[in-house]
């Protein structure tokens, strides 16, 4: 299929190339020109203007809008709104706001656009791994683009299905979720599980790194060597996971993980999640936790926060930022 993708950061860029490898026809453009310009130098069919994009794309156009949440999605989308005719596609394939879908659909209904959200995870591994996809909209349109989304999906990738889950889309890392929002409301929570997952690990290292301080009794004072801690858990422990693979090579590559302040950032979905919960009186005490030690760790930090810290630039290649201008 012919495809169009808007944002070529560490994800959008790796979406092109993924899709190209399966031999889909993309047009590639974002608002940076040298990122543009290193596209094209790669070979990969990146133009310079918005214009010049949907001119490219045959009609129906289909549009994988890859760009950060909130003002520059919303800001892209409605430009496109303007550019685009009815029948073409719009895919937000970004961190969107459940909520946000839901009135965005409704409003290029009125000028015959169709909009499609999909949650993606993958992070800067997604090339190779390929994307776990979560998608809503439109039953029949998410139907009709189900050659991207197999291709960008994982597909055979070693993992036995569950019993009575063999053959399912679900089994190849992509699902058709439900209507408007639901591909962002299955995202959503699945970041904030993230979110408590990583604080589990990080708060159990530290306790771990704790175990050799001069304020422990003696007899009770161990050095453990947290690298290979990790490395052994990986290897038929039942906390083992793909995140637990992430930080044990980052304590293989540096055991104090010194290159990490501990300023961690949380990028809405955790806030969204513990929202949802309010708002369906649901208990999330660990999630909510996980969320608020992350805001706490802007004010001071612990080597459980330099691991989570160092698991968010393996996964997602996320940079966290100076301490000293998070605490502002």
């Amino acid at each position: 299929m012919q495809i169009g993708v808007i944002g070529l950061g560490r994800m959008g860029a790796n979406i092109v190339r993924r899709l190209e490898r399966g031999r889909h026809e993309c047009v590639a453009y974002d608002a940076n020109a040298s990122v543009v310009a290193r596209l094209a130098a790669e070979g990969l069919p990146a133009v310079p203007s918005l214009d010049a994009f949907v001119q490219r794309l045959a009609p129906p156009r289909v549009v994988w809008v890859m760009v950060p949440a909130g003002a520059p999605t919303e800001a892209t989308i409605s430009k496109l709104a303007e550019l685009l005719q009815r029948d073409d596609v719009v895919i937000d394939g970004g961190n969107t706001f459940y909520q946000d879908d839901i009135a965005r659909a409704a409003v290029l209904r009125r000028n015959g656009i169709h909009y499609i959200d999909v949650g993606t995870s993958g992070g800067i591994f997604g090339l190779e791994r390929g994307f776990c996809l979560m998608i809503g909209g439109e039953r029949a349109v998410a139907e009709r683009l189900d050659p991207i989304f197999a291709t960008l999906a994982p597909g055979d990738d070693q993992i036995s299905p569950t019993p009575g889950r063999e053959g399912r889309p679900a089994a190849r890392g992509y699902l058709y979720c439900g209507p408007h929002g639901a591909g962002h409301f299955v995202k959503m929570i699945h970041n904030g599980i993230e979110y408590g997952m990583m604080q589990a690990y990080a708060e159990g290292l530290d306790i771990l790194h704790s175990a050799a301080k001069e304020s422990v009794p003696s007899e009770r004072r161990y050095n453990f060597d947290l690298a290979d801690i990790a490395e052994v858990w990986r290897h038929g422990s039942v906390i083992s996971s793909w995140l637990l693979d992430l930080t044990a090579a980052a304590l293989a590559e540096n055991a104090t993980l010194s290159d990490f302040s501990g300023v961690v950032e949380d990028s809405g979905e955790g806030r969204w999640t513990v929202q949802a919960a309010i708002e369906q009186a649901v208990p999330a005490e660990v999630l909510t936790a996980a969320l608020y030690a992350r805001f706490r760790s802007r004010q001071d930090h612990t080597f459980a926060e330099r691991v989570l810290s160092a698991m968010r630039f393996k996964f997602g290649g996320h940079v966290e930022p100076k301490a000293d201008a998070a605490d502002k």
